[in-house]
This record gives C-alpha cells, sequence and structure tokens, in this order.
C-alpha cells in the first residue's frame, strides 16, 4: 500500500515544517493548519486538502514535499512516544 500525506499525519503527534518543531496542528475536512514557534514569533501555515493530497514523498530525506500558497515546504511527520503515570509496575513489584 502507498502511504500518502493525508494518513501518516492521521497517526503522527509531532511535525517538523522546514526544520521548526511544531505540536500545534490540525487535519480536517478542509484544510491541515500548522503553528510552530521561531524563537519569540509565532509561525502558521495552511494548506487545502487538494495541497495535502499532491504532496510527494522524498525517500531520500524521508519527509514530504508541500507546495502551499507560500511556496514549497519540507515536512516530516514523527510519532511520539507517550508514558503513563499508573503505578501499575510499582504494585507489581511489591506483591
Amino acid at each position: 500500500m502507498t502511504q500518502t500525506l493525508l494518513t501518516t499525519l492521521s497517526t503522527s503527534d509531532m511535525l517538523e515544517i522546514d526544520g521548526l518543531h511544531a505540536f500545534d496542528f490540525a487535519l480536517d475536512d478542509q484544510q491541515l493548519l500548522i503553528k510552530s514557534m521561531d524563537g519569540r514569533v509565532e509561525k502558521r501555515w495552511s494548506f487545502t486538502l487538494a495541497q495535502v493530497t499532491a504532496a510527494t514523498f522524498d525517500e531520500t530525506l524521508q519527509s514530504w514535499t508541500l507546495t502551499g500558497e507560500s511556496g514549497e515546504h519540507r515536512l516530516t511527520c514523527f510519532q511520539a512516544f507517550t508514558g503513563n503515570n499508573n503505578d501499575e509496575d510499582e504494585a507489581d513489584d511489591d506483591a
């Protein structure tokens, strides 16, 4: 199965766009919105679903090339590891 940017975004927890990490992004049925901080300046990008669908994957760089109103952008998707605060492991050790 060929992976698309839409399917990749559905399992991503963090993005990197043009070298900036972006934890705040949203994909709905109309657009992809991305926010990131560059020092003290908030940067925002908006892409239509057609632009997201047209994105191409670069095997060498392991990232997507996405063209929007402000030009071409490099997008890398990441899946984060999460932990929990449950003490289940500690309870098992005490038994």
